[in-house]
């Protein structure tokens, strides 16, 4: 049984209303008693309001329901689509938290709605990718949820190599090139660079500031300025 279809009959037998041992659990699931303790706890890490200890037994509070997930065959078709290219197109570690998505949705979806999930109509394939990415892009987004500065060696498309200290803002995927976003110390402006030409990076210990004229939305609006004096030339 995978993980997310056992959590959430986990949740189901506890919101029977009654005092549960994880040795009844256990049987009931056809897992080991200490897989309950760590699932228990994998719960309650996530809100789910479950009250009780090991060796007594475990209760769900009164009231509590997992949120209702009610698709369209539209919608279910976009978050297919979606996770795939998700899964062909960005980074491993990604690519797996795509995947568990779509696990945890499937888990929860009626029967008659599962095939639709596993196996969708509209499938996206990252064989397109012009360059290869040498640099690990989990990393990358981790920087930037962080709020780390990052080095690179870059290269741009002339051949020409620099490095630059980097406040990396955010990534965009543009005609299958993967794109980031930054503010470049060197140049005292947003700048773009293309993935594939980032020889090396390396995140430093340094975190720049939300500062006012150098955030993500900061930059948005100096792509759409530079896109609408290009287009007016």
């Amino acid at each position: 049984m995978r993980r997310a279809d056992r959590l959430f009959r986990l949740v189901q037998i506890l919101r029977r209303g009654r005092l549960v041992t994880a040795d009844m659990l256990a049987e009931e699931l056809e897992i080991s008693t200490r897989t309950v303790y760590r699932d228990v706890k994998d719960l309650i890490c996530s809100g789910v309001p479950v009250e009780g200890e090991a060796g007594v037994g475990y209760l769900l509070y009164e009231g509590y329901d997992l949120p209702p997930l009610m698709f369209d065959p539209e919608e279910l078709e976009a978050l297919a689509f979606g996770m795939t290219m998700v899964q062909a197109w960005a980074d491993p570690k990604l690519a797996r938290a795509a995947t568990d998505v779509l696990q945890k949705v499937e888990s929860v979806l009626p029967d008659p709605l599962r095939p639709r999930l596993a196996k969708p109509n509209l499938v996206a394939h990252g064989d397109a990718i012009p360059e290869p990415i040498v640099i690990d892009v989990g990393d990358l987004r981790h920087a930037i949820r962080s709020h780390h500065k990052v080095l690179i060696n870059y290269r741009d498309g002339k051949g020409d190599k620099s490095q630059r200290s980097l406040w990396p803002l955010g990534l965009q995927l543009y005609r299958a090139i993967w794109m980031l976003g930054a503010w470049c110390d060197l140049r005292q402006g947003f700048r773009v660079f293309r993935l594939d030409r980032i020889e090396q990076m390396i995140v430093l210990e340094e975190e720049f500031p939300i500062e006012r004229g150098k955030t993500h939305d900061d930059f948005l609006r100096h792509l759409e300025w530079a896109n609408s004096s290009c287009s007016s030339q």
